[in-house]
């Protein structure tokens, strides 16, 4: 692996999603409109809103960062960009990695703009610290990204990309522990969610939101998080085809 190179596809990355305006906007606008949506819905019970945001802060991030990460791949393997780029002296990792730090850039500016317009304009409450939810939320869109690169492998039209929504994220949403707590569950769903990077996610928020300080728990959150992000990019990288077939 070359840093040289992962840097190289980076800027190419970053500058092509600079002039995609439509997509830019998708990933820094939408998670914001969604919590304003949220607050909206909840004006007359901040109760319900300091419970409900900083899961959601996780969750937003993580759908949209997915959705256009998953679609973006695979539009440039069947438009037959990676097929050039591979044609490169050029490991895949370098490429994966290239592609998820420039996604990952756009992810820190997403989240960080969420979570500014949650806490400095929406009112949102947490005991725990700004800056860590900052971090959580970064996290957790960066995760999205990794793992849309991972799957991207496995659609062969834009489509099936999608499709991938409610194949790979709504369970996920289903059983991370907002609607339902994961201790509550059934032990087969209880241990099923304790396999999903997105319950970490989740987990990690609610213990920001109910506690200052920053626990052993909360960072074994944040460092499975972690460790989902590096096993995406490696299996993104081992998983990756040259063009769609």
């Amino acid at each position: 692996m070359s840093a040289v190179i992962t840097l190289a596809v980076t800027r190419r990355v970053l500058t092509q999603l600079l002039r995609d305006h439509r997509t830019l906007a998708l990933m820094l606008v939408v998670p914001c409109v969604l919590l304003t949506l949220l607050w909206w819905m909840f004006d007359r019970n901040s109760a319900t809103f300091d419970s409900l945001g900083p899961p959601l802060l996780a969750m937003f991030p993580f759908i949209v960062m997915f959705l256009v990460t998953s679609v973006t791949t695979l539009r440039e393997r069947s438009s037959g960009t990676l097929e050039r780029l591979l044609s490169m002296p050029m490991a895949k990792l370098d490429l994966v990695a290239g592609y998820a730090i420039a996604f990952a850039a756009v992810a820190l500016a997403q989240a960080l703009l969420a979570v500014g317009l949650a806490v400095g304009l929406l009112g949102l409450e947490v005991a725990g610290p700004v800056e860590m939810l900052a971090v959580v939320a970064v996290l957790d869109a960066v995760l999205g990204t990794t793992l849309g690169l991972f799957v991207s492998a496995f659609a062969q039209t834009e489509f099936q990309a999608v499709q991938f929504m409610p194949a790979f994220v709504i369970p996920q949403i289903l059983l991370c522990g907002l609607f339902v707590p994961r201790e509550a569950m059934p032990d087969a769903l209880e241990a099923l969610s304790n396999l999903l990077p997105l319950s970490y996610a989740v987990d990690a928020m609610q213990r920001l939101q109910q506690s200052s300080d920053l626990s052993s728990a909360l960072w074994g959150d944040v460092a499975v998080i972690c460790c989902f992000i590096a096993a995406a990019v490696v299996l993104g990288a081992a998983t990756l085809r040259r063009r769609t077939s």
